[in-house]
Formats: C-alpha cells, structure tokens, sequence
C-alpha cells in the first residue's frame, strides 16, 4: 500500500493535465463528452425488461434519469436529508431547474452508506450501478463488493466504474511522489492522493476481475469509459461543436478493445444464478 500525505496545498500547486480529473466541471467540452460516452454506456447496459435497480453512483450521477425514463424502478441511495431535498435540482446552462417526472419508471430515495448496504435485505435488487467512481472513494472496497453481491438476487447484474492505475501513476508523478510512483504497478493496494485532499483506490482490469471473482460474481466484460484524451475531445469540438455524436459513437468502438488506457474503468458483473 503506498500512500503519504501531499507535501504541499492543492491550492498553491498549478492545475495539471491530470489533475482535472479531480473535478468534474460538466459545462466543458471534455466532461460534457465523458458524460456523453457514460449514458450510452448505461444504456447499452440496462436490462431490456422492466427491472429494480440500487443506483450507489452519488447525486449528481446522470445515468438515474435515463434508467428510470427505460421503465426501470430505481432506489438512489443517497448521503443525507440534505442530499436528499437537493437531488431533484440539476443544472442546465448554470441555471437549477427542476427535471419533470419520467413517464414510465419510479424513481426512490433512500439516505444511507453507499459503502454498508445494511438498509436494504439479500437479493433483493435486479441491478445494482456503482458507477461514478463511488467504489474507489471506498478504500475498503472489497467490503463494498461483497455488499453489492448480496443485494443482488441470483442472475442480478451490477455496473462498475474505478479510477485506474493509469489516473493514479499520472497523479502521482504530478505531485512528485517518484518512490511511490515506482512501485504502483506492482503494488496489491494503490491509494493516491488527489489535488484536493481526498485519497482514491485505483485498480488494473486484472485487479478488478479479482476483487469481483472473490466477492462471487462473475465478470461480463471490463473497459476503459474512454480512450480519447481530453485534449484530443476538446480540439475536435472546438472544430465542430456538433461533433459531440460522432465522437460519442467512436469512443464506443474504441473502448471495446482490450488496451485499458483509460482513467477510469467501467465493468460489468453477473451474480451466478
């Protein structure tokens, strides 16, 4: 396990290539984009019959509303009563507006610890979507793992999302941590200090499949949310602002190989029948 605290602020350090994956600023090109690839990736995953699904994935998570619009039932489990009055505000063009009901599925909260799924009994969700990074704000991850593989009922399926060992080597040698930095792809456990003083656990596809073969379910597929850079993203839009579909499409195929360049991985999960 290799990790020591920062030596210096976040805020006296430059915002660094890396680093901007430490916020998710969703006006940019950049994560505009990445949120982009992410509802298309949920919505290729999404169960194709009406379904309960346990989004774990944070408030701001944009795929809830695309699952509920399919017809799907979805309880949100959120951090507190006040997350819990807030969530029905979004942002659209810097304004809060309310979003209107969906026509087909219901739409649940539940204030609780993504991390301990105490409130809820064994299988007794469809699916489960952990996605948004939520399993790598948790150290204790295979203790998260084995909580999503017990409300999951036999046949149940769950999508994941992790920062990757190639976010966490970026972040490290950005803020000088080369003895560390030299160990990290050998490491059993990598946490990584981020700009803004929060400690991620980031993982290889190899570590992943791993963590979900020992908690009892079984691995569909993994694959990076996205190959193209972030420069490459905003260039590209910055020349055509209504390419934003056809690099969506070409992400998709990108991702379906089996190069895990990506920050962050996504992966698909069965619990055995």
């Amino acid at each position: 396990m290799h990790v020591r605290p920062s030596p210096t602020p976040a805020s006296d350090r430059p915002r660094s290539p890396a680093a901007q994956f430490a916020t998710t600023d969703r006006l940019s090109d950049y994560w505009r984009f990445y949120w982009a690839v992410a509802e298309a990736q949920i919505s290729r995953w999404l169960p194709t019959t009406p379904s309960r699904l346990l989004d774990l994935s944070s408030p701001d998570f944009q795929g809830t509303p695309r699952a509920v619009a399919a017809g799907h039932d979805v309880v949100t489990l959120l951090p507190s009563v006040d997350a819990a009055m807030r969530w029905p505000l979004t942002l659209v063009n810097g304004r809060a507006v309310v979003p209107r009901p969906a026509r087909r599925g219901r739409l649940r909260h539940v204030v609780g610890d993504s991390a301990f799924l105490r409130s809820f009994t064994s299988d007794s969700f469809d699916g489960v979507i952990a996605d948004n990074r939520v399993l790598s704000r948790h150290l204790a991850t295979e203790a998260s793992m084995a909580e999503v593989a017990r409300v999951l009922r036999p046949g149940g399926r769950a999508l994941l999302c992790v920062d990757s060992v190639v976010l966490g080597m970026a972040l490290l040698a950005e803020q000088d941590y080369w003895p560390e930095l030299s160990h990290a792809p050998s490491a059993d456990v990598l946490l990584v200090p981020w700009p803004d003083g929060s400690i991620t656990r980031c993982f290889t596809a190899e570590q992943l499949t791993e963590m979900v073969t020992d908690s009892g379910m079984e691995l569909e597929w993994v694959r990076p949310r996205t190959v193209l850079s972030a420069s490459t993203v905003e260039m590209m839009l910055a020349r055509d602002p209504r390419s934003m579909s056809r690099l969506v499409e070409m992400e998709m195929h990108a991702a379906e190989s089996d190069d895990y360049v990506g920050v962050h991985l996504v992966a698909s999960v069965v619990k055995p029948a």
